[in-house]
């Protein structure tokens, strides 16, 4: 067994008058495994056996067209099937890489939050001036993101979460409009990176030692929605300018070059007879100033099918495949569903990958795992 985990998260809403309201929520995480099992390294242990966290906690105040919200919250500017794309504000817990519940995968921000509505338009201002990050968790962990190829011994000092202050502060604005049926939106972000980049801080004499830190970067980009009736049409386009790569190329400074990349994604979701919803999307990832050194293609393109069906009365099956197109590389996720009584769950899946030691997907190809949760919600 490699989790064993109790989740407890208690939530409540109240209002102090018809134009302020508030929301309360915390989490609580316990992994047993790692009070009866030394499988994990010692800073493993420390950082996934316990954990409080605050989630959602924030004042709504409503006065006429304008929406503020203060405190700590979601901010959700684009979601697609199993990956992200245009949701550049939100941060990740991605020790278990993007196989929780996306409600509990997202970290929350402490942030202002001002929206302007006005007949079929909408603006969205957001100031972070103290930004959540990443939990990427240690080295020895069974999802920690970073790889190379072979066997070859690395260390690693301390992630540097430093600059996070108003000085180094994130914001952003989004703009949306419906016209004619479409849903078309465009932001900017300006941001200290929630994902880490990681810097090779040793010399060339020296044994291999990388520092996970978080760079300055730039987002434009553009969401759409459009209902065709049969399906629903979702695309996603995002230019990121100042993110960096890790390379093989030993002269490179800090074993990194500086890439500007484009990600988009274009999905479609069926719903079809018998309460069946099947999803279909297209994403590419395109390296503008290609540097053959990288770990990717100039063009990385995937696919990505989702079904999802209810099998008897309160038993739903699902299962999701995400394959690139480059190469056998491929992430699948099978699991069933039974809500037994109204307010208890019983899950059972799989998470299986395949791929290239250095691939989004493989690195993890010895990590496959199957699982069950029961949850309880009231």
């Amino acid at each position: 067994a490699s989790k064993l985990r109790l989740r407890s998260e208690l939530a409540n809403l109240g209002q102090l008058s018809p134009n302020i309201k508030w929301k309360l929520s915390a989490r609580l995480d316990y992994d047993a495994i790692h009070d009866i099992s030394n499988f994990y390294p010692r800073d493993v242990r420390r950082d996934q056996r316990f954990e409080f966290l605050l989630r959602e906690n924030y004042l709504d105040v409503s006065a006429g067209d304008f929406d503020v919200r203060i405190g700590r919250q979601h901010i959700i500017w684009g979601e697609m099937v199993g990956l992200f794309f245009a949701d550049v504000v939100s941060a990740k817990d991605m020790r278990e890489f993007v196989l929780q519940d996306f409600d509990l995968l997202r970290i929350p921000q402490w942030a202002i939050r001002t929206e302007y509505s006005k007949n079929d338009f909408h603006a969205d201002f957001i100031w972070i001036p103290f930004a959540s990050l990443d939990k990427s968790g240690r080295p020895g962990a069974e999802f920690y993101p970073f790889a190379l190829p072979g066997n070859q011994p690395v260390n690693f000092l301390r992630e540097d979460r430093s600059g996070l202050n108003p000085h180094n502060s994130n914001y952003g604005l989004r703009l949306s409009q419906l016209i004619g049926g479409w849903d078309l939106a465009a932001f900017y972000y300006h941001s200290r990176d929630a994902a880490p980049t990681f810097h090779l801080v040793s010399q060339q004499s020296e044994p291999l030692t990388f520092q996970a830190r978080h760079e300055i970067i730039d987002q434009v980009g553009s969401t759409l929605t459009k209902d065709l009736g049969y399906a629903v049409l979702k695309g996603e386009l995002v230019y990121t300018d100042g993110r960096r790569f890790n390379v093989t190329r030993p002269t490179a400074p800090n074993g990194l070059t500086r890439q500007d990349v484009i990600d988009y994604a274009l999905g479609l979701d069926f719903t079809l007879p018998r309460d069946i919803r099947l999803n279909l999307q297209f994403f590419q990832r395109v390296f503008l100033n290609y540097d053959r050194d990288i770990f990717a293609d100039r063009r990385e393109s995937g696919g990505s099918i989702f079904l999802q069906s209810g099998l008897w009365r309160n038993i739903e099956a699902q299962v999701l495949l995400i394959h690139s197109l480059n190469r056998s590389e491929w992430m699948l996720r099978p699991r069933i569903t039974w809500n037994f009584t109204r307010d208890w769950r019983l899950a059972m899946g799989a998470d299986i990958f395949e791929g290239p030691a250095t691939g989004l997907f493989g690195r993890f190809a010895n990590n496959d795992r199957v699982y069950t949760e029961l949850r309880f919600s009231f």
